[in-house]
């Protein structure tokens, strides 16, 4: 992976540690603001992640999670360890965001990624609060760069592609998935059939519209009945070769710069599908 060179940092500077005075103790409570704390913290800081940081379903760096302790999201976490910050998403439940406060321990909550540009912003976010700002500027400069050299142009006349998941539900407008897809040169295939940003389609439907492209959204497959539905057999009749692809849920369930590994996959594809003729 191109991120590999990124994931063994120095400790931090003399220079970053009394800028900002960094945290010495850091807990993540959600799985997007783990992926930032270990792309970007000094080790020895991270006193904590998720439960779902060593999910490979849906962690990109499960394995460097599994060396750090997993909490439960709740209020015994942060009463009984007493970090120096508190990192988590939006979603977080009040009554933990109040124990945080209770202790005096500083609390950050970071937004889900809508869209490929908001994606340096939580970084170089991150990267401040961890007193380690030269480090997020790295990081930022590489993934500019590269989605860059990956992007496309869309077009009207651009294959049209489907996210098809687990109970039929596909994924539309207003979301990173379909802000990657456009980065791709890609058209949404739900963005024709209705304005919610995640809905279901029966697999009748979709296999009689016939988009250009299927990606199949496998998280948690094996877990629910439902998940049997990608292995149609008439799906895969419908869609074969280049016309169908996986892309991990990993990649772009949280904004990070592996989401770029997602757009990489999908310029590849709209090329072959295009070469192709269809």
């Amino acid at each position: 992976m191109w991120l590999s060179s990124f994931f063994h940092y120095p400790a931090a500077s003399a220079a970053e540690a009394t800028a900002g005075k960094p945290p010495g103790r850091v807990i993540s409570l959600n799985l997007c603001t783990d992926q930032l704390l270990l792309l970007l913290a000094d080790p020895s800081t991270i006193v904590g992640l998720s439960q779902l940081a060593s999910d490979c379903a849906n962690a990109p760096m499960c394995e460097k999670a599994r060396s750090y302790p997993a909490f439960r999201t709740n209020t015994e976490t942060i009463l009984s360890l007493k970090p120096d910050l508190v990192v988590t998403g939006t979603s977080t439940m009040p009554v933990t965001l109040l124990a945080a406060k209770s202790v005096g321990t500083r609390l950050e909550m970071f937004a889900p990624a809508q869209s490929l540009a908001d994606i340096p912003a939580s970084i170089r976010r991150m990267a401040k609060l961890l007193g380690v700002p030269e480090r997020g500027e790295i990081l930022v400069q590489a993934f500019d760069e590269r989605l860059a050299r990956l992007s496309l142009p869309l077009s009207p006349a651009a294959p049209e592609t489907v996210i098809y998941a687990a109970n039929g539900f596909v994924t539309g407008a207003h979301s990173l998935p379909d802000d990657v897809l456009h980065h791709a040169g890609l058209r949404n295939f739900a963005t024709s059939v209705g304005k919610k940003r995640r809905q279901a389609i029966s697999l009748e439907k979709l296999i009689a519209a016939q988009p250009d492209l299927l990606i199949l959204d496998r998280s948690g497959q094996g877990t629910s009945q439902a998940q049997a539905l990608l292995d149609n057999r008439a799906l895969e009749s419908a869609f074969r070769g280049m016309h169908r692809i996986n892309i991990p849920a990993s990649l772009w369930l949280c904004g990070l710069p592996q989401t770029l590994d997602a757009l990489e996959e999908l310029s590849k594809a709209r090329k072959m599908i295009q070469e192709d003729g269809k």
